[in-house]
């Protein structure tokens, strides 16, 4: 069965990657999501003072912070928001590194945008 994804979320996408990063918003603003994209880690968190997410997508291999630091930066401040990473890189252990920093989701590129909604929608029936 299906999860129900409320389309009224506003999704963050941080990928340093532009071509991905303006499909992603693209594809989730044409299924009705409120999406922002954001070259860097740096440039969402200089975002959050006026601006609320209620799901992040982020990759894990960027420049400056990697999308794990950035979880762990939210964390510290004690932020619930759900993280689904992304990566295009295979490495020994990602996925286990990914879930016990607390991941929705590890998803490999390219990957497909029902595979996402999915991983979101899981986490918010929890």
């Amino acid at each position: 069965m299906k999860a129900k994804v409320p389309r009224e979320l506003d999704i963050a996408v941080i990928d340093d990657d532009e071509s991905f990063r303006t499909a992603l918003v693209e594809s989730l603003s044409s299924l009705g999501f409120g999406a922002s994209g954001y070259a860097s880690a740096a440039e969402y968190i200089s975002s959050l003072a006026k601006t609320s997410f209620d799901c992040v997508v982020t990759d894990i291999h960027m420049p400056g912070m990697s999308g794990l630091e950035l979880m762990k930066w939210l964390k510290a401040r004690g932020s619930t928001i759900p993280v689904v990473l992304v990566t295009a890189h295979t490495e020994e252990n990602l996925e286990g590194r990914a879930a016990s920093a607390g991941a929705v989701a590890l998803l490999r590129k390219p990957f497909e945008i029902d595979d996402l909604i999915e991983c979101i929608g899981r986490r918010l029936q929890n």
